[in-house]
């Protein structure tokens, strides 16, 4: 399972000096005791509230911060946010006297351009980045007028984890100035029922505590609220400084009246586990522990009390031994041992004769500790059903024997065989956690950095509770058959007494009357099979109580826990699977306006009223782009083959009736074949002169992979070995299998990636329903073709190999504004039409079909507006260009 981890939230503002002559310092606090009660150069923050909407763990939180500029002259202030990276930022918004500036999710490359292009042009700016291995920092700075007034507004989500039999919400509470109005209001709704809550603040006493806090629960919802009088909130009674500074936490857990719970909201599914009341399983514990000269004197010390504890918690159906590395390795005993009270007694004394000594050889170290576990389940050393733990301490880098860090983990990896997790915990800073994190997921565990202070050994101590006591091992959630997509991670090595398994997916179909889940796993004493079943009408009952918390909360639980697991698997992957993960993680980030270490958030404050799209656009879909060739086909139909190498592009039409299917892309040795049938306008004159055409349904099939996905204006058929699934174009969802990736973006695109080096993109063009002659009509992008072998023909698939051409003699042609040419291309020599076109006004209504010749869109950025493409026309249905004539590419039917 995932580590546990505690949300936690700094709040502080800043207010620079740079108006009233003193240099600005990022590390200024609000609130010096020389000036007037609760202003701070001229800056008065009067209200902050936190506001959190906690539904099924899943909590949606808005921080709020008010301020106004009393003094005579502008004055900056700047608004800072610290929270884990593993809660995802989703919005913020700027509001400077009644106007709003709201900030954009990018990805990261694009948000970085935007940002460095509005400081170079001197406008207020913000950056949201996720950085470090805990924090991601929100900071935005904005110039505020005289008397003038600045809202600041953060939202982030995160999925409350169960941690030790309870959920936890730290928030970090450093305002730094009294403030007249400060709240934390919590509202918790859990379906399962509340069975505790409790709320604490560490920086003010219980007495005061008492009054502005209140808390409360019943049945399924819960309440805290924390509310400070400006006299509650002083240092002293005499001071006008705050002691509101350290950890607000609350924490809550919920009625387990049976081992899982599942929740259906809009189509999308939850599904929490954690059973109470088995027997702890048997486990066979391999200590290895760094004991190298950079461990002497207090890690040491604080290592061998840590165990000392951990000993003390040792059941006596356990087994374990210790292996020593440093720049040899050494064991206490020969073998595992059973936790015996007399066995005990002999490692407390060991533990306590520990000395550092030597070099840091961690491979040898670990390989030891692997092997000593396998040895004793081959020899039966260890009861059959008891599970195998290795935990690992180090607080350096490999620098002896085997120290690449890429070879240690292909070591490990090799020797563990996905039998039995790796905890991975680095003492100190002093060492590459990024591998320690690395080698331990991929292990099916996790790393922890254990801090240098001085309660280094309860951190150690801490860590063994949360894997102290596993109830089952092999777990494996089971739902319905071809019910299911998008399902997150559903089967786990061990669940942990005070943990909590979460799985969600999305529910194919409308019509579901019933679900039933099926969760296995191995006892300490049998195999037990747990069944949660829903029905769906009762379901919808309950709903009906949770009028007050956001309606779409399991939708984007689902992508917050589909993205998290994406990031983790992506940290071991290489090569194409890599590109497949960050292609997926980027898209559901961008889709959900979630703030991941893929994406940043910008928020720019127009100046000299400018327009605002300009530097606050709306994120596009994020799409790869094949440096190479460009191929596609929008509109009335109107291919265009774009060619970076000589900067241009070649286009044509193909006029035939309504009804045509013509052969786009024809792979036979990738098996991979795209057609395309053609749609009318409205007008029912048969007269191809006047009357528009456009693609209006599309065929994607891969005879190998036994796939095939029929796309409409309507709706996206996929049939994967002749099982069928249907989506609207309302869904966002990613379907994803061996070698194929299909993801729908709501009302805009569909992008389907076979592996790495072929991906298309569909664009839905969309217009107003009562217009006399346009209907919605198709656009097909081939953005990576590189994959594709030299055999692959077609309208557009012939010219993804190399293929030459020349332009020349360009003279005046019949229309002024259109020069013609002559194109040498394929042995042909042809008279070419060339366009220069305006851009044009961003209106859905106008389409590729009312371009001059020679002028095309590329849509694959913004479906309405499209970005202007120059090419050369080539006449009469792309004769000399194409191969052959263009009835050559007429097929029966799409399939």
């Amino acid at each position: 399972m995932a580590s546990a981890w505690w949300p936690c939230l700094i709040l502080a503002l800043l207010s620079g000096l740079a108006a009233s002559g003193f240099p600005r310092s990022p590390f200024l606090l609000l609130g010096k005791r020389s000036l007037p009660e609760g202003v701070a150069n001229g800056v008065e923050v009067y209200s902050t509230k936190i506001n959190s909407k906690v539904t099924s763990r899943f909590a949606h939180n808005v921080v709020t911060t008010r301020a106004v500029n009393r003094a005579d002259t502008a004055k900056e202030v700047s608004f800072d946010v610290e929270l884990p990276k593993t809660a995802f930022i989703t919005n913020f918004t700027l509001t400077i006297d009644g106007v709003t500036y709201p900030g954009n999710v990018k990805e990261k490359e694009v948000a970085k351009k935007q940002y460095e292009k509005a400081v170079s042009q001197g406008k207020t700016a913000g950056l949201v980045k996720a950085s470090g291995r805990k924090l991601e920092k929100f900071t935005v700075s904005v110039n505020v007028a005289a008397g003038s007034k600045v809202t600041f507004e953060l939202t982030y989500e995160e999925l409350l984890k169960r941690h030790k039999g309870k959920y936890e919400m730290y928030l970090k509470v450093q305002p730094k100035q009294l403030i007249k109005h400060f709240e934390i209001d919590v509202d918790i709704f859990e379906p399962q029922g509340i069975s505790m809550l409790d709320a604490e603040a560490s920086f003010i006493t219980n007495d005061l505590l008492g009054s502005a806090l209140t808390k409360s629960f019943s049945g399924k919802k819960g309440h805290v609220s924390f509310k400070p009088s400006l006299d509650q909130q002083r240092s002293c009674p005499t001071c006008t400084d705050s002691l509101l500074n350290g950890d607000f936490t609350i924490t809550y857990d919920v009625n387990r009246e049976s081992p899982g719970n599942v929740q259906i909201v809009n189509g999308y599914f939850v599904h929490f586990f954690a059973p109470q009341g088995l027997p702890v399983v048997p486990k066979n514990v391999a200590f290895v522990i760094d004991i190298s000269g950079s461990m002497a004197g207090r890690k040491l010390e604080q290592t061998k009390e840590a165990l000392l504890r951990i000993l003390e918690d040792m059941k006596e159906e356990d087994y374990l031994n210790f292996i020593l590395f440093s720049g040899d390795v050494s064991t206490w005993k020969e073998h595992l041992v059973q936790a015996t009270p007399e066995n005990l007694q002999e490692a407390r004394t060991f533990v306590k004769s520990m000395e550092d000594k030597g070099m840091t050889n961690i491979n040898d170290g670990l390989l030891r500790g692997i092997s000593m576990l396998n040895k004793a389940r081959e020899e039966h050393r260890v009861p059959e059903r008891s599970t195998s733990i290795v935990i690992m301490l180090t607080d350096g880098d490999a620098n002896v024997g085997e120290s690449r860090p890429e070879k240690i983990q292909e070591n490990v990896r090799n020797a563990i065989g996905g039998k039995f997790p790796l905890y991975n915990l680095g003492f100190g800073n002093n060492l590459n956690y990024n591998f320690l994190e690395n080698m331990a997921l991929e292990n099916h565990g996790f790393a922890r950095r254990i801090y240098e202070d001085s309660d280094a050994d309860l951190q150690l101590q801490g860590f063994y509770e949360e894997v102290a006591n596993p109830l089952l091992t092999g777990v494996e959630m089971e739902y319905p058959e071809n019910a299911i997509l998008g399902l997150t991670q559903n089967t786990y090595q061990h669940f942990y007494d005070g943990s909590e398994i979460v799985v969600a997916g999305r529910l194919v179909g409308e019509d579901v009357n019933s679900f039933k889940a099926d969760v296995k796993g191995h006892g300490a004493a049998n195999d037990l099979t747990f069944t949660e079943e829903v029905d769906m009408k009762e379901m919808e009952k309950a709903l009906q109580e949770r009028d007050y918390i956001f309606g779409n909360y399991i939708e984007r639980l689902w992508a917050y826990l589909t993205i998290e697991q994406l990031l983790e698997k992506r940290k071991n992957a290489h090569g194409e699977e890599k590109e497949n993960l960050t292609a997926q993680a980027l898209d559901l980030s961008l889709k959900y306006h979630f703030v991941t270490p893929l994406t940043s958030m910008v928020v720019t404050k127009p100046e000299d009223n400018e327009d605002e799209r300009a530097i606050a656009d709306k994120p596009g879909e994020a799409t790869p782009v094949s440096p190479a060739m460009s191929y596609l086909m929008d509109g009335d139909p109107h291919f265009i083959i774009q060619v970076p190498e000589k900067d241009d592009a070649l286009c044509f039409n193909i006029n035939e009736a309504p009804g045509t299917v013509l052969r786009l892309i024809q792979d036979p040795v990738t098996g991979l074949t795209v057609n395309g049938q053609i749609v009318g306008d409205k007008r029912s004159s048969p007269d191809s002169k006047t009357r528009k055409t456009y693609f209006g349904k599309l065929g994607i099939a891969n005879a190998q992979m036994d796939f095939q996905v029929e796309v409409t204006t309507e709706k996206i058929t996929l049939w994967n070995r002749a099982v069928p699934s249907t989506f609207s174009w309302l869904d966002t969802v990613t379907v994803t299998q061996d070698g194929l990736s299909m993801m729908i973006n709501r009302k805009k695109n569909m992008v389907v990636s076979f592996g790495d080096g072929v991906t298309f993109v569909v664009v839905l063009h969309q217009v107003w329903k009562k217009h006399p002659v346009h209907r919605d009509f198709l656009g097909f992008y081939v953005v990576d073709s590189h994959r594709m072998s030299a055999q692959t023909h077609g309208l557009l698939g012939q010219f993804f190999q190399p293929f030459d051409f020349k332009v020349s003699d360009i003279r005046p042609g019949s229309d002024p504004t259109k020069p013609d040419a002559t194109l040498v291309v394929k042995n042909h020599q042809l008279t070419v039409t060339r366009a220069w076109h305006p851009s044009s006004p961003p209106q859905v209504l106008q389409h590729l079909s009312s371009f001059p010749r020679g002028s095309q869109k590329d849509y694959r950025k913004d479906a309405s507006i499209g970005t202007k493409v120059v090419c050369w026309f080539v006449h009469n249905n792309g004769e000399g260009l194409i191969d052959g004539v263009h009835t050559d590419y007429i097929v029966p039917n799409l399939f």
